[in-house]
């Protein structure tokens, strides 16, 4: 008994020997849990993992044993927010922001009031910054991380798991730029430890084949096989902004087909690409294709950016502007409707949707700005609705054809257009698609069906009404013939009444003039045979009967 109190004492005095003790059995245990490669004992690792860093912050080996345990769970949103500090893209908006425009800016104030340790959490009460009080475990955490801090270097490996979680999330340019500066950091530490290397430890074991994170201390270089997995990985980033590239650089310049086609290369490819990715290519085709004239498209491409994305402000706005370019009101209405409820929460939340290290077309200065124009356009849409401006919906614009069109151009024209937005065929997007949560995934397929059926709806509904109009412009087609022919008829008819009476006058006139040139003519030929009787009768008194009498034949040919 006498004995207690001095091992009592003793365990007060060094009281960070104890800890590293248990951080050192949790990280055992979860090296063990770790290495049956199951989700339910990685899950269970990750408990371990937490527990010892919550003794110690900055260990560093706890620390990459639960990066990599939530990047093979595909918790991706886990390691971009445990390491977004590393990530380029917020480092940099971070920097050049102001502060009404970064949303960790924005809470600043409400920063100094918490506790500066870095564990302390968002949901702690806030405390009057006057007032201090002194914690010993506190301190404890404060002294393990220091001492953690200066033993242990910053491994590279944040890096490599980073911008493979980037990657997932849809950052290509930021996991370009982590998994390229990972891969020469690894190469530069094998470099330096081959020069270190004799000839007889230089063989095949020091290039581990398998990723085998249970060994106790973390390897210097990560293994061939993770290498090759990232070397593939750069390779597939590198097409896709590549093409991006060009799709863009295409757009600006007014290249609108060579775009679309670049996107769609993108978006139909058979690899598939990220859900963050793949709502940004949409977004882009949709542009793409509003400016060349295809409404219908873009708003095809602006349901799909909504299913994958529903916090999207561009998509939302672009598809309220299509939809009122055909005078649809009541679904531009709903589309700015939406819009509103969704600046009314950013500015309650003082913050962008989604997390920090999620990128946005907007800054947080521009939603006030954006709200009172958008509350301006809601009044004067719904007094154009109250008016009864809401069945002039222009379905030429809509499906794409010029007003006169033939009836072939419109069914060619829906024929295609039944083909690409078929409800049927609304959620094939989705199997090119990779998603960061897989409970994402029967969410995005309702909505991608529910606004691929409005679509299809509408176009039926302007494929029966231009249809109709067409009809009505050839029966109106064939009255107008029909009376022209019998107009024509008509004419004629009342011409040939008026020759009529000429005609019979022309005749009347010809036959008199034929029956006095067949009486002048038979007189003519009488007075010649009278003639020649005449002749043969004096002939006849002159001479006897048994003379002959020279005749002329001529005057008998009478």
């Amino acid at each position: 008994m006498a004995t207690s109190p001095s091992v009592a004492g003793g365990e007060k005095k060094h009281w960070w020997l104890r800890n590293k003790k248990i951080v050192d059995k949790y990280v055992k245990d979860a090296r063990c849990l770790i290495a049956t490669q199951e989700q339910s004992e990685i899950a269970s690792a990750l408990n371990l993992l937490d527990a010892a860093l919550g003794l110690s912050p900055r260990f560093e080996v706890a620390l990459e044993l639960k990066a990599r345990s939530l990047l093979y769970l595909r918790r991706f949103k886990d390691v971009a927010d445990m390491l977004q500090d590393y990530i380029p893209s917020l480092k940099m908006v971070s920097d050049d922001s102001s502060s009404d425009s970064s949303s960790q800016q924005l809470s600043r104030e409400r920063v100094k009031l918490l506790s500066s340790s870095n564990n302390s959490s968002s949901d702690s009460p806030i405390r009057d910054p006057s007032f201090k009080c002194f914690s010993v475990s506190d301190l404890k955490k404060k002294v393990m991380a220091g001492l953690c801090k200066n033993c242990e270097k910053e491994g590279q490996w944040r890096y490599l798991v980073l911008g493979q979680a980037c990657c997932h999330l849809g950052l290509m340019e930021d996991a370009m730029v982590l998994l390229q500066t990972g891969k020469r950091l690894a190469m530069a530490a094998l470099r330096r430890e081959s020069i270190c290397w004799s000839d007889d430890s230089f063989s095949l074991s020091n290039f581990p084949i398998t990723n085998d994170i249970t060994t106790n201390n973390a390897p210097a270089t990560p293994p061939r096989t993770e290498f090759e997995s990232i070397t593939q990985l750069l390779s597939h980033i590198k097409l896709l902004l590549r093409r991006k590239t060009a799709a863009l650089a295409a757009l600006d310049a007014g290249l609108y087909s060579e775009a679309i086609r670049h996107f769609s290369k993108i978006l139909d490819g058979r690899r598939g690409a990220p859900q963050g990715f793949l709502s940004e290519c949409f977004m882009h085709r949709a542009t793409a294709y509003r400016s060349a004239g295809r409404i219908a498209e873009s708003i095809a491409d602006c349901n799909r950016t909504l299913s994958l994305d529903p916090t999207c402000i561009q998509a939302l706005s672009t598809r309220a502007s299509l939809l009122e370019s055909i005078r649809c009101l009541p679904d531009c209405l709903h589309d700015l409707e939406h819009l509103k409820l969704l600046y009314n929460s950013i500015l309650r939340d003082r913050k962008l949707p989604g997390p920090a290290w999620k990128r946005h077309n907007v800054q947080y200065r521009e939603i006030p700005g954006k709200l009172c124009a958008l509350t301006t356009k809601i009044q004067e849409l719904k007094q154009r609705v109250a008016s009864g401006e809401t069945g002039n919906v222009d379905y030429y614009a809509l499906i794409g054809l010029r007003r006169g069109c033939s009836r072939s151009e419109l069914e060619r024209a829906h024929l295609l257009l039944c083909l690409r937005h078929k409800p049927d065929k609304a959620t094939n997007f989705v199997e090119r698609c990779e998603f960061s949560d897989d409970r994402d995934l029967d969410s995005v397929k309702d909505r991608a069906k529910m606004s691929a059926l409005l679509l299809y709806r509408l176009l039926q509904k302007g494929y029966s009404s231009v249809m109709a109009t067409i009809m009505d412009e050839e029966a109106a087609e064939k009255q107008r013939k029909k009376a022209a022919a019998a107009l024509q008829a008509t004419a004629i008819q009342a011409q040939q009444t008026q020759e009529q009476p000429k005609k019979e006058s022309e005749l009347e006139n010809n036959a008199t003039a034929a029956t006095q040139q067949q009486t002048s003519a038979a007189s003519a030929f009488q007075g010649v045979f009278c003639r020649d009787l005449a002749v043969v009768g004096n002939l006849l008194s002159q001479a006897g009967f048994n003379r002959p009498i020279p005749v002329k034949y001529e005057a008998l040919s009478c």
